[in-house]
């Protein structure tokens, strides 16, 4: 997953509200009286957020599973640390304030989550917060389901076919984008999400020592809907 996709990765992205996502991130800080300083971006991608989050004065460590999305990420910005590791099996160099994972990296981890919880609580210093959000299961049941997408844009077009099985949900997607000379470019993507339940997470993450302090809607502190399409889970390890 996301070898050639990391060339097209910004692309397919750009209008993703980044800088919504970083003060969104600021205000959970502020709600839970928090002052990180030291920062994990946990699959931090192309570090579109990790850098933002840079630049607004945090300490940041970006890791991800995938050598060519970090290069892209290394290529914005030599300053920080990126660390090619698996969200299931890694290891830090000490321990770090906060950990954020953001645009439903969670919903990849389709097995060993609780693996995952119990790095989490390893890394964390005591009182620090992990902050992570998911595709809800109404979103990939209902939304995504059994469905095709088709987009057509001025310089990229794709489609992307959804297949539900038990609780994963599989992606296949064709890009078709246009190069310097207008001619396009074809790049396959494979993926699967796992449907998860607050309550499968919730337990999860007690299960590691970990505390739940909330559930909200999408980038809110609202309580979620029977139709919210993501869930920001803000999880803390107490003193």
């Amino acid at each position: 997953m996301y070898n050639d996709f990391a060339n097209i990765y910004d692309l397919v992205m750009r209008d993703t509200p980044y800088d919504d996502w970083v003060e969104y991130y600021c205000s959970v800080f502020k709600k839970f009286n928090k002052e990180p300083k030291l920062i994990l971006d946990m699959g931090c991608g192309t570090g579109n957020i990790t850098e933002r989050m840079q630049n607004k004065g945090f300490d940041m460590i970006g890791l991800d599973a995938s050598a060519e999305m970090l290069s892209h990420a290394k290529e914005k910005n030599s300053d920080i640390l990126y660390l090619l590791m698996d969200m299931t099996d890694f290891e830090l160099y000490g321990t770090v304030d906060a950990i954020v994972s953001s645009l439903d990296c969670m919903n990849y981890v389709t097995e060993n989550i609780d693996k995952v919880f119990r790095l989490v609580y390893n890394y964390l210093n005591p009182g620090g917060l992990f902050i992570f959000d998911i595709n809800s299961a109404y979103k990939l049941r209902h939304v995504f389901g059994n469905e095709t997408i088709v987009c057509d844009e001025e310089d990229i077009f794709y489609t992307w076919e959804n297949e539900i099985d038990d609780n994963l949900c599989h992606f296949y997607i064709t890009f078709f984008v246009k190069n310097e000379k207008g001619n396009y470019e074809r790049c396959d993507e494979y993926q699967t999400q796992r449907i998860y339940t607050v309550e499968e997470l919730t337990l999860a993450a007690e299960k590691a020592g970990l505390c739940v302090h909330g559930v909200f809607d999408d980038l809110s502190f609202e309580s979620p809907k029977e139709n919210s399409e993501r869930l920001l889970f803000v999880v803390g390890k107490e003193k």
